[in-house]
């Protein structure tokens, strides 16, 4: 059987670092209201003529280089976004002109904070089908385009980048179970409603979140699902050497891994110099953790995450 297995991980941040402290002079906040109930304490923000595909292509290099291969080797790209470059042609092909392999198969998924979990699966499900030999997955964001500036509920919580990982065919178990879900009821609390028609902007163009709904959905959510693939793994709570958690909200983190029953000490933190970077959040604390030496080869990683949808989603994996 074919299995597929993390070749090599990347990331970007924006150089900008926007402390909260540089937020307070913009919108009527301060640092120990965000810190106190957030947990954030700054988050980069793209400079002006930084796209989201620009982003993704420094992340992507870095990944490239790191599983010790040329993009032309790529057969596979799948960029998870909420914020693409344009409405069309998707940000993967775009990706893919930059990175200079035509001809493979590129697209998007927009599953927001989910994103990269449903982008790892389907490139997964690419591979275990012989489909594909090695896969380029991206997430990447730019969130500081969407947000209402004057509103402190949401402009103090995201922040932009992308992180990547390429996944090749192995013979040997990397990605060892996953479950994916959506309940669309519940699109009202998080979401960003615009649309364009007739070369306007129709309805909301800004993020918005009911915070302490999001709150009580992701903390069940996550824990429920995170049990799942465990259980259906057949993996023990105490096996898991790492949670990449996506990074939301410090209390979010803190509530899943007490309900895994897991330490704090085992679980990547990211948030407090990042913010939430949607999509990008979950490869972008991977590759912190994989570079800073925490994450090493033959460890057993759980990933999770959710956004606006409903949508979420765990992976377990070895890698």
């Amino acid at each position: 059987m074919t299995y597929s297995r993390i070749l090599g991980t990347g990331s970007y941040l924006p150089e900008l670092l926007m402390t909260n402290a540089m937020l307070a002079e913009r919108v009527e906040t301060s640092d120990e209201w965000i810190v106190s109930r957030t947990g954030i304490r700054a988050r980069h923000i793209a400079a002006d003529d930084q796209k989201t595909s620009d982003l993704a292509y420094l992340a992507s290099l870095k990944a490239i280089e790191s599983a010790g291969i040329e993009a032309s080797e790529l057969d596979l790209i799948i960029v998870a976004t909420t914020t693409p470059d344009v409405v069309f042609p998707s940000t993967a092909c775009i990706l893919q002109e930059k990175l200079g392999v035509p001809g493979i198969p590129a697209f998007d998924v927009q599953a927001v904070c989910a994103g990269f979990m449903y982008a790892l699966v389907t490139a997964n499900n690419y591979i275990k089908a012989g489909m594909a030999k090695k896969v380029l997955v991206v997430g990447a964001e730019l969130m500081s385009r969407i947000l209402d500036w004057d509103d402190r509920r949401t402009c103090v919580l995201f922040g932009d980048g992308a992180g990547a990982m390429v996944l090749e065919a192995s013979d040997e178990p990397g990605l060892l179970h996953a479950k994916l879900a959506a309940d669309g009821r519940y699109q009202g609390i998080l979401n960003t409603p615009a649309q364009i028609a007739g070369g306007k902007i129709q309805g909301m163009p800004y993020l918005h979140m009911d915070g302490p709904a999001v709150f009580k959905f992701a903390v069940k959510a996550l824990s429920d699902i995170a049990e799942k693939t465990l259980d259906e793994a057949g993996v023990a709570q105490a096996d898991v050497d790492w949670l990449v958690p996506h990074q939301a909200n410090l209390r979010i983190i803190e509530s899943t891994a007490k309900h895994l029953k897991l330490s704090m000490d085992k679980v990547i933190v990211t948030l407090p110099e990042q913010g939430n970077t949607s999509a990008a959040s979950i490869p972008l604390a991977f590759d912190c953790a994989v570079r800073d030496g925490r994450i090493q080869r033959g460890q057993t990683v759980l990933l999770e995450g959710i956004g606006g949808g409903f949508a979420w989603g765990a992976v377990l994996l070895r890698f």
